[in-house]
C-alpha cells in the first residue's frame, strides 16, 4: 500500500519552518494528561522559556525528555499535527521578543537547534504555539506498555 509522503509537513528539525504552514510535532507528558489532551485538547501553559503557550518539537527525542524528573513507565509521546501560523525565530538568551513574540503578531515560537541558548542546553529544537487550537493529536508515538497505558488510543 502506498502512503502520501508530504514533504512540507515532515521538515526535519534543523530545518527552518515556514510561516502558514502545518507540520508534524510531538508533546511529552504524563500518561493522566495525555488522556486529558486527548479527550479535551491542549491548554495554553502559564509559563515556559517562551512565555505562555503549548511546548512542542520537531525533534521527537526531544518530546521524550518529558515530563523531566518522570519515570519512563508514565511517559507518553503524542504526535500532532501544528499549524505553525506566523514564526518569530528566538535564537539568543534575553531575545527582545523571548516572551512577548505573541503580542507582536506571531502565533509560535521557534529556537533553532544549536542555537547556544543557555536555557536549551539539549541543542534541541523546539516550539511554543500560543492557540492550543492551532494543535491537533493524530496518533501516540511513544507510550510505555503498562497496564495504565493499554486502553489509550493508539490512532485518531
Amino acid at each position: 500500500m502506498w502512503m502520501e509522503y508530504d514533504e512540507e509537513r515532515c521538515l526535519s528539525a534543523d530545518q527552518e519552518p515556514k510561516s502558514g504552514r502545518s507540520y508534524t510535532m510531538y508533546h511529552g507528558t504524563k500518561v493522566q494528561t495525555a488522556r486529558l489532551i486527548i479527550q479535551n485538547g491542549f491548554q495554553q501553559s502559564s509559563d515556559g522559556m517562551l512565555g505562555p503557550g503549548v511546548y512542542v518539537s520537531r525533534n521527537q527525542k526531544k518530546a521524550e525528555r518529558y515530563p523531566i524528573n518522570s519515570h519512563f513507565t508514565n511517559k507518553v509521546v503524542l504526535k500532532l499535527s501544528v499549524n505553525c501560523g506566523k514564526i518569530k525565530r528566538i535564537d539568543t538568551d534575553n531575545h527582545p521578543m523571548q516572551k512577548t513574540w505573541h503580542n507582536h503578531g506571531f502565533d509560535t515560537a521557534w529556537v533553532p537547534p544549536n542555537c547556544g541558548m543557555l536555557a536549551v542546553p539539549s541543542g534541541l529544537e523546539e516550539d511554543c504555539v500560543w492557540d492550543p487550537k492551532r494543535i491537533k493529536v493524530i496518533d501516540v508515538a511513544l507510550a510505555p506498555s503498562t497496564p495504565k497505558c493499554t486502553d489509550m488510543p493508539c490512532h485518531f
